[in-house]
């Protein structure tokens, strides 16, 4: 089940929305409208050090710290 990026035609609001299946009528969160569009959005995943994708290295094997050893963050 996919989370993809909408923009509403009606008010500019920019959302995610977790579509089940091959759901069609997707609503804006902010004023209720279905026109709703789907936008093209680049991802990237972490592959052991680097960032694929991005060509990023990451800083450490943990989240948001500088330590190699994770067992320190508990991340």
């Amino acid at each position: 089940m996919p989370i993809y990026e909408y923009v509403c035609t009606a008010c500019g609001e920019d959302f995610e929305e977790l579509v089940l299946g091959s759901r069609t009528d997707i609503k804006c969160p902010k004023c209720g409208s279905l026109e709703a569009q789907k936008k093209v959005s680049a991802f990237a995943f972490k592959s052991g050090h680097k960032f694929a994708g991005t060509g990023k290295k990451s800083s450490s094997l943990c989240n948001g710290c500088t330590s190699s050893d994770c067992s320190s963050c508990r991340s």
